[in-house]
C-alpha cells in the first residue's frame, strides 16, 4: 500500500438469488432490520440523498449510523458515505465510504463490499471485521432461506444496543 492510499476493508461472498433480491435486502428498511441487528435502513437511494440507520433503544427509535448516497445504480451497486452516531467516542471520526457490488454469476450473485476511505487510525476500520463478516452472511442466510443468523438479528441488536448504553 502506497503511503498515501487510506486504509480499506473487503468482503467477498456469493449468495444464491438474483440482484434484485439482493439489492432489495440492502435497501428495504424493513428487510435491513431483519438481519442487521435490527438496523432498519431509510433512504430514497437517489445521489445526495441522506441514508439513516435506525435502531431501538429503550423502547425508541434512535439513529445508529448516517450517511449520503454517493452511488445508487440499481441493481449492480450502491455506494454511500458512513458515519456512527450511536457510539460517542466514534462519532468524531471522518465520514467513511461504503460500497456494495452485485454482480451476477450464473443462476448466483457475487455481492462485494468495500468499506474504505478510512483515516489512518481509525477504530471503526478495526471494528469492520467483526462487524461485516457477521452481518453479510446473515444478509446471505436471510436472502436464501428467509431466515437471519441469531448472532445478527433485530433481538442482538438490542441486547447490544443496551449494553452499549
Amino acid at each position: 500500500m502506497s503511503k498515501h492510499a487510506k486504509p480499506s476493508f473487503a468482503y467477498v461472498t456469493y449468495i444464491a438469488a438474483t440482484p434484485e433480491k439482493v439489492w432489495r435486502a440492502l435497501t428495504d428498511g424493513a428487510m435491513t432490520a431483519q438481519f442487521w441487528f435490527g438496523r432498519r435502513v431509510d433512504s430514497d437511494w437517489k445521489i445526495g440523498s441522506p441514508v439513516t440507520f435506525w435502531y431501538e433503544v429503550n423502547g425508541a427509535e434512535a439513529i445508529s449510523d448516517s450517511g449520503i448516497v454517493l452511488e445508487s445504480n440499481s441493481p449492480r451497486r450502491l455506494s454511500y458515505t458512513f458515519h456512527v452516531e450511536f457510539i460517542d467516542e466514534l462519532r468524531d471520526e471522518h465520514p467513511s465510504r461504503v460500497t456494495f457490488e452485485i454482480e451476477p454469476t450464473g443462476d448466483d450473485v457475487k455481492l462485494i463490499l468495500t468499506h474504505d476511505d478510512f483515516e489512518p487510525g481509525s477504530k471503526i476500520l478495526e471494528g469492520c471485521g467483526q462487524g461485516w463478516p457477521v452481518i453479510l452472511c446473515s444478509l446471505k442466510s436471510f436472502v436464501e432461506t428467509g431466515r437471519p443468523l441469531s448472532a445478527s438479528s433485530a433481538e442482538a441488536g438490542a441486547a447490544a444496543a443496551e449494553a452499549a448504553a
